[in-house]
């Protein structure tokens, strides 16, 4: 698809990866509707990018009913990124019903019903796609990533049996995986450094990977170095040996270090 003159809906904006995935598509000529918690912090990002038409749509997508309300409100799109997330990090007994409920809802159930409310125009125009940014979670879990590990794992799922429901009528279906992100993510967010000796990819990395993923209709882009492709390809091989080793003294450590950076009053 080209991207010049489209209207993206990005959900997760004001983040490291939304303001990186904002940046790349506006680059491209692309009007974005930008979405987050934030108006304030929407706004200034609507004014700092390239172009014109930029507007921000505030959503909490935690609430009942605000996934369709904001794609009701965002109105016709040709693309939807859907980049929002909690970090759901932690034991799982740390979390409140309502908490994991919470998550839930922000990484599976706000993509699936933003997309459901899209997707029928899109296949009455005879073109858009739809982008989720999944994560190597979804592909291999770790310590204290239960909650979140279940999130992108459904999520993945989610994405590729939809792919193969819209791929016949015009509409693509793409995920994004990053790794391990520097100066954004989970590490990022927490203050922790991610386990060393596997490397980091960047931002803007991810952002011209969902370029990519929209411009040629890519079913899935892993952003991460080389040795964490392989071992999320080995995870899902081999998840009893994947597990054992992610349950050592150094995925221990490097886990909750993660977890203690997300307290529970941020979840």
């Amino acid at each position: 698809m080209e991207l010049s003159g489209r209207t993206a809906l990005l959900t997760g904006a004001t983040g490291g990866l939304g303001r990186a995935i904002a940046k790349s598509l506006s680059a491209r000529g692309s009007v974005l509707l930008l979405s987050g918690r934030k108006r304030e912090a929407l706004e200034e990002l609507a004014a700092e990018l390239p172009g014109d038409g930029h507007r921000a749509l505030p959503a909490d997508l935690a609430e009942p009913g605000a996934a369709e309300r904001l794609a009701a409100e965002a109105g016709e799109v040709d693309v939807l990124v859907a980049n929002a997330g909690l970090p759901g990090a932690g034991w799982l007994t740390d979390f409140t019903p309502e908490q994991v409920v919470r998550a839930v809802r922000v990484n599976l159930e706000a993509p699936m019903l933003m997309a459901r409310t899209l997707f029928p125009a899109m296949i009455e125009r005879g073109s858009g796609h739809l982008v989720f940014i999944s994560s190597l979670s979804g592909k291999a879990a770790s310590p204290r990533t239960s909650i979140y590990s279940a999130t992108k794992f459904g999520l993945r799922g989610f994405a590729l049996g939809l792919r193969a429901d819209l791929a016949p009528k015009g509409v693509g279906v793409s995920l994004v995986s990053p790794g391990f992100i520097r100066e954004a993510g989970m590490f990022a967010d927490a203050g922790a450094s991610p386990p060393a000796g596997l490397g980091t990819s960047t931002p803007e990395q991810v952002g011209g990977a969902v370029v990519k993923a929209i411009e040629r209709d890519k079913v899935e882009l892993t952003v991460a170095p080389l040795q964490q492709k392989v071992m999320s390809h080995f995870a899902l091989a081999s998840p009893s040996i994947s597990v054992r080793v992610q349950s050592g003294a150094a995925g221990q450590k490097a886990a909750q270090a993660v977890a203690d950076g997300h307290p529970a009053d941020k979840r």
